[in-house]
């Protein structure tokens, strides 16, 4: 037996040499830039040690701290009747002053297949024809009366966008606003338990009456309805505005006294919201028992004109700037309220009404 040596040996001559195969070689870790890494991180502010000696970052005030709002970015505060716009009630969720709110993501506007479309505004199936403009044109002058009548208040149906893919995008506009707000979407007045019943929305409790809708009116009412049940909506948009929040811009012309739509929310009493800090709540009857007053909730429920604002009726320009109308109508015994053209509105204008246009009682002179 050869003695043993713990020396290491050579390799013998009649083995093959192995070699470990070399791959291509890696590539060098691509860091990011700190521009790139601030565009996506979060911005965390560092709470203060005390919060009692808080003052208004623009009035430079401590006074009236519950209606102070603590940015979300900086942590300064802001007085919501200081801001431009007024904020009316505390936001949901985070809140970011004008400043922060360039490094804050806007709200981006999802997008839907055509079935969840249908499934979020409850469109039937049946309904979702394309109709080509020809025959779209040919129906809507079918329906013009054949004498000639001098000038008419009568009210106008709305002329929906021809082009499919338009008209997705404008629903998907709404839909998005609808759920980055967590509201469900609702195109007529609902009533729950714990708030007004149905049986309680009659006209004639109306102190000082109210107009009741003509024949051809509601004609044109239910051809609204019917266009809505098939997915034609208005020419509108939802767009994201930094300092008026959500609003609505015109995507095709639309005539004066044209219906734009219907207010719609839950139904209640106006003596339960007496707190309620909900900034989109519409007067529905005002009774000349107060008790029996309503009004339209749209904090859990609405369509589109929860995103239509209010003008500025203090100031020339704010006037100025309104081209709808709220109209209360008596329709079969129940109060409605619609928003129709107030003039001819040009595409690309934003939609603006009166809030105080039965009272006087809501503060608008902050308002852009």
């Amino acid at each position: 037996m050869a003695p043993f040596n713990s020396t290491p040996q050579s390799r013998p001559h009649h083995l093959p040499a192995f070699r470990r195969k070399e791959g291509p070689p890696k590539k060098k870790k691509k860091f990011r830039t700190m521009k790139d890494v601030m565009k996506t991180a979060k911005r965390v502010a560092i709470p203060r040690e005390d919060y009692s000696k808080l003052t208004c970052k623009i009035c430079g005030s401590g006074e009236k701290d519950e209606e102070m709002l603590l940015c979300d970015g900086c942590d300064n505060g802001f007085h919501m009747m200081c801001l431009r716009p007024v904020v009316v009630r505390v936001p949901i969720g985070s809140w970011y002053c004008n400043k922060c709110h360039d490094h804050h993501p806007t709200p981006v506007v999802k997008k839907f297949t055509q079935r969840k479309i249908m499934d979020f505004f409850r469109i039937q199936k049946s309904a979702m024809k394309c109709i080509s403009p020809e025959v779209s044109r040919r129906q809507r002058k079918r329906t013009r009366p054949l004498v000639l009548q001098k000038k008419s208040r009568k009210l106008l149906p709305y002329i929906p966008t021809e082009d499919h893919n338009r008209r997705s995008k404008q629903m998907e506009s709404l839909a998005s606003a609808l759920i980055n707000l967590k509201l469900e979407f609702s195109n007529e007045l609902t009533y729950f338990l714990g708030m007004a019943p149905k049986s309680a929305n009659q006209s004639k409790f109306e102190s000082d009456g109210m107009q009741v809708m003509s024949k051809e009116d509601m004609r044109t009412l239910e051809k609204c309805k019917a266009m809505s049940e098939r997915g034609e909506y208005p020419p509108l948009t939802v767009v994201f505005d930094a300092l008026e929040g959500y609003t609505v811009e015109v995507d095709a012309p639309i005539k004066h006294m044209t219906f734009v739509a219907e207010y719609t929310g839950d139904v209640d009493y106006i003596r339960n919201r007496a707190n309620d800090d909900c900034d989109s709540m519409m007067t529905l009857l005002l009774a000349s028992d107060p008790l029996k007053s309503l009004l339209i909730c749209p904090d859990k429920r609405g369509n589109i004109t929860r995103f239509i604002n209010g003008i500025n009726n203090h100031t020339e320009e704010g006037r100025k700037k309104q081209n709808l109308k709220c109209v209360r109508y008596s329709v079969k015994g129940e109060c409605r309220v619609f928003l129709v053209a107030s003039r001819n509105i040009g595409k690309g204008e934003r939609l603006y009404y009166n809030y105080n246009g039965y009272e006087n009682a809501y503060p608008t002179h902050h308002f852009v």
